[in-house]
């Protein structure tokens, strides 16, 4: 089941949820009680080995990444 993460439009308040199934599932936000939610973009971590991403890609200065298939930052 994933983790979805969305806003209030009434309250403004960010919170995450774990929802059985995307299509027809019902979020109320759990500071007000309302129903108009918007689904935000999430994020993830990524672990392979016990490396974390960020010690096993290289790091990018300011700017365009010369890599961005690989650091993910563009």
């Amino acid at each position: 089941m994933p983790i979805y993460e969305y806003l209030c439009d009434d309250c403004g308040t960010s919170f995450e949820k774990l929802v059985r199934s995307s299509g027809n599932a019902h979020v109320d936000c759990p500071s007000c009680g309302h129903d108009h939610v918007t689904t935000q973009m999430s994020t993830f971590a990524a672990r392979a080995n016990g490396i974390s991403k960020e010690t096993a890609a290289p790091s990018c200065g300011s700017g365009m990444c010369g890599m961005p298939g690989i650091c993910g930052r563009n």
